[in-house]
């Protein structure tokens, strides 16, 4: 038997099979091609692209009728449903309202870093006042003597030094259901509350007036710039802080840092020779702020056109009462009955200036004007 006798057999069982079962095969065949051509339509998957104005005019049933027995001066007309969109507006279709925006975290405002603290000795203490003797005076009367002689006496003198715990503090309400709704919001708090701390610890540390609640800052103390014999031609920034350290260095108490405020220190930065080149280091080059071997701390806590150099490893202290820290109460006058809860940020701290003369203070511009030779 052939091959195209047994295939019209195959096929005349198909269809024999088929009409047992009641299938309509020209049905199945027009129902097949329908489906083909709605997908087509659509662009072959499950989202349908919306219809526009125009083509749903186009279309419309009536429209096809009407084309295809145009009749002068017949009129017709077809309802254009709305386009949904995301616009806001109050009208058909505008559902831009119900379109969430997506959520990115929290951003804070800038900070400042605090700095002076990393530059002093820090020790924890258990009362509201640290006592510290303090060497007020030496006769050294060492000198040589003879076979048999009296020996001099030389003599000490200290004095006791109190130094007082200062409490810097502050506190802001929040209400119960917020906190307990967005549980990040108190550690956001939390964070603010303490970096205000350490914004006001940075300036009372560098110049607290020394008076009220007030610490007795380092810049308040320290000894003012003194040029003395000491000259050079055209001084700059850089001369400044060398002949300060010498000043320091000459009370025996060698420097251990430089505070000056951030322009001061880009003005040094950017210091160049005679043939343009910048001496601090190619502006390419991560230039650590050092000069003469000292850290510089530039902080916006220091005035603008000043300096500070100074022992602070070895004639400075600071004492930690208590360290910053951040509590939670509602047992204030109102707040039980008002949902309100009151977060209090605190710390106690002290600060000890043990040898003013070795910390040395000034004007850029004076100081300047002071080593013109």
């Amino acid at each position: 038997m052939e091959m195209k006798d047994l295939f019209k057999q195959h096929t005349e069982v198909v269809e024999q099979r088929l009409d047992e079962l009641g299938v309509d095969v020209k049905t199945l065949k027009l129902q097949l091609q329908e489906v083909e051509q709605k997908a087509a339509r659509k662009g072959g998957g499950d989202d349908v692209a919306p219809v526009s104005a125009g083509r749903e005019f186009v279309e419309a049933e009536e429209v096809k009728g009407f084309i295809g027995n145009a009749t002068a001066g017949r009129r017709i007309g077809v309802e254009v449903k709305a386009t949904i969109t995301s616009a806001t507006t109050l009208a058909d279709g505008s559902a831009g309202d119900l379109i969430t925006p997506q959520r990115d975290g929290l951003l804070p405002l800038a900070r400042r870093r605090p700095t002076i603290r990393s530059l002093l000795p820090v020790i924890r203490v258990t009362s509201g006042t640290v006592e510290y003797p303090k060497q007020t005076g030496f006769t050294n009367a060492a000198a040589t003597v003879a076979e048999g002689a009296l020996k001099p006496q030389s003599e000490l003198q200290y004095d006791l030094v109190q130094v007082p715990i200062r409490t810097i503090a502050h506190w802001m309400l929040a209400s119960r259901q917020v906190l307990d709704d967005a549980p990040q919001l108190q550690g956001l708090i939390d964070s603010e509350l303490r970096y205000g701390l350490t914004y006001a610890e940075e300036l009372q540390l560098l110049s607290g007036a020394g008076t009220g609640t007030d610490l007795n800052g380092i810049y308040t103390q320290a000894t003012a710039f003194a040029a003395g014999t000491n000259t050079t031609a055209t001084p700059n920034r850089i001369d400044v802080i060398l002949f300060a350290m010498l000043q320091g260095a000459l009370t025996e108490a060698p420097s251990t840092g430089v505070v000056m405020h951030p322009s001061d220190w880009t003005l040094i930065r950017g210091t160049k020779d005679s043939q343009g080149r910048y001496i601090m280091g190619d502006p390419g080059a991560a230039v650590e702020p050092r000069l003469f071997g000292l850290p510089v701390v530039a902080t916006q806590a220091m005035t603008a056109g000043n300096f500070l150099v100074g022992d602070f490893a070895g004639s400075a202290t600071l004492y930690d009462r208590w360290q910053a820290r951040v509590e939670v109460s509602t047992e204030d006058s109102d707040n039980f009955r008002k949902n309100l809860v009151t977060l209090l940020a605190e710390e106690r701290i002290g600060l000890a200036v043990k040898r003013p003369t070795a910390f040395i203070k000034g004007a850029f511009s004076t100081a300047i004007t002071d080593l013109t030779s």
